[in-house]
């Protein structure tokens, strides 16, 4: 069982590119795997996550080289050239994976079944396969779960409303949508991130956006996209909360992906008094791309609600480190998508930073933080989830003692060199 050791840490110093962006980096292959033409794709996220997708797309009979592990090209197979597998698609654990690949292959013409490790096949996906059977979609799950089975055939058009703002959902209708006999429109409650959308019409496909509805055509093709991954803005948020935390720090990330789907951290950093700019902001294969300006802070409590969960949901375990040394009591509330995640993140966060001598109240839907509260070291579990084993990481800089960190095998589903840019930095790990 790996573990990771923390010391406290100060003067955090110097600037970094991280590792591409996940959602983008699942997109590109799994788009440009049915595009017509070859792309190539550089920056590219090697995290076990990606490696699920890839490893699918393979099993599909798509041909991806590659260069080095952060450069792939895609031999595009077109709409209609996937192949039936030989045998269950493994996603591993990632969702992202198993969720897109239901919309797409639903409208193939042939079986799949799809599968994964233990953590995923906890996750719920009947949320994915009920507005896909709208479409006339035939598939079914394990009691809501994976392993589920997808019986490929025509699909049909029409309005799709779903009951969470998520962006997978979405993905997976507008991927069924390029299949279907007639336009789909998808309906959300609320806004998600919409990098589908951005590179789906880079790509060729018909795709508009009115509010909170996306209508996508059917397409006879998709064009090869040939892309630079952004860096991640979801492991970005490590390095930032990093260098806020440790005393004397100041931190530039360099090219990182803030399309404003993305970036409810940082706008809630900026409400809290962080230190943080973005600089340099451009356009990157239809990406906003920027660099990040951070240094050390005093933080004040604030509360995070409604649209802004979204914009930040996968940063919430870092977030509540931050809360911790935010004055005042921080609430999170309308964050109940966490108790579906890798691990029921509203639980095992509270769990774990109350362990380390933090004043976490889990909610329902979310979390009451009571700061600031000096952390103690020792030892903390991160339960198999990559981004609660990063978030505790960065809490080892300011504990009172070295904190251990244990099950950390999982960091790199996203974030691959995680420790080594932090130590690059100055933490002492």
């Amino acid at each position: 069982m790996k573990s990771l050791t923390i010391h406290p840490s100060a003067n955090l110093q110097g600037q970094c590119r991280l590792p591409g962006d996940k959602s983008i980096s699942h997109r590109a292959l799994l788009f440009n795997a049915i595009a017509e033409g070859e792309a190539r794709i550089t920056n590219f996220l090697p995290g076990e996550d990606c490696q699920a997708t890839l490893g699918c797309l393979r099993d599909l009979g798509v041909r991806v080289e590659q260069e080095d592990a952060t450069t792939l090209i895609v031999h595009g197979v077109g709409l209609r050239g996937l192949r039936a597998p030989a045998a269950p698609l493994n996603c591993i654990r990632s969702g992202t994976t198993m969720r897109l690949l239901m919309g797409l292959l639903a409208g193939q013409a042939f079986d799949t079944t799809l599968t994964g490790d233990e953590q995923l096949l906890r996750r719920p996906m009947e949320r994915v396969a009920a507005p896909l059977r709208q479409l006339g979609a035939r598939m079914e799950t394990t009691n809501g779960r994976a392993p589920l089975w997808i019986q490929g055939g025509p699909l049909n058009g029409g309005q799709v409303e779903i009951a969470v703002a998520s962006a997978q959902i979405k993905s997976a209708l507008l991927l069924a949508g390029l299949y279907a006999q007639s336009a789909v429109t998808v309906v959300e409650p609320g806004p998600s991130r919409d990098h589908s959308e951005r590179m789906l019409s880079a790509m060729g496909a018909s795709v508009e956006k009115n509010g909170l509805r996306v209508t996508i055509q059917p397409a006879a093709r998709l064009n090869a996209l040939s892309i630079q991954i952004p860096g991640d803005v979801s492991s970005a948020a490590f390095l930032i909360a990093a260098a806020v935390l440790a005393p004397h720090s100041q931190v530039k990330l360099l090219d990182v992906g803030v399309n404003p789907t993305r970036t409810g951290l940082p706008d809630m950093l900026r409400n809290m008094g962080a230190q943080i700019s973005i600089e340099d902001a451009h356009m990157q294969g239809g990406e906003a791309v920027a660099n990040i300006h951070v240094q050390t802070s005093q933080l004040k409590a604030v509360t995070v609600s409604g649209e802004t969960v979204v914009r930040m949901i996968d940063e919430f375990p870092i977030f509540a480190v931050l809360a911790t040394q935010a004055k005042g009591a921080t609430i999170v509330r309308d964050a109940a998508e966490l108790r579906v995640k890798e691990t029921d993140r509203i639980a095992t966060t509270a769990e774990e930073l109350n362990r380390l001598g933090a004043d976490v109240t889990p909610t329902p839907d979310g979390f009451i933080i009571k700061g600031p509260t000096p952390l103690r070291g020792g030892e903390a579990d991160s339960h198999g989830d990559h981004r609660l084993a990063m978030a505790l990481a960065v809490a080892g800089l300011i504990t009172s003692e070295p904190l251990t960190v244990t099950n950390t095998h999982c960091i790199g589903d996203s974030f691959p060199g995680f420790e080594g840019l932090l130590r690059g930095l100055g933490a002492r790990l």
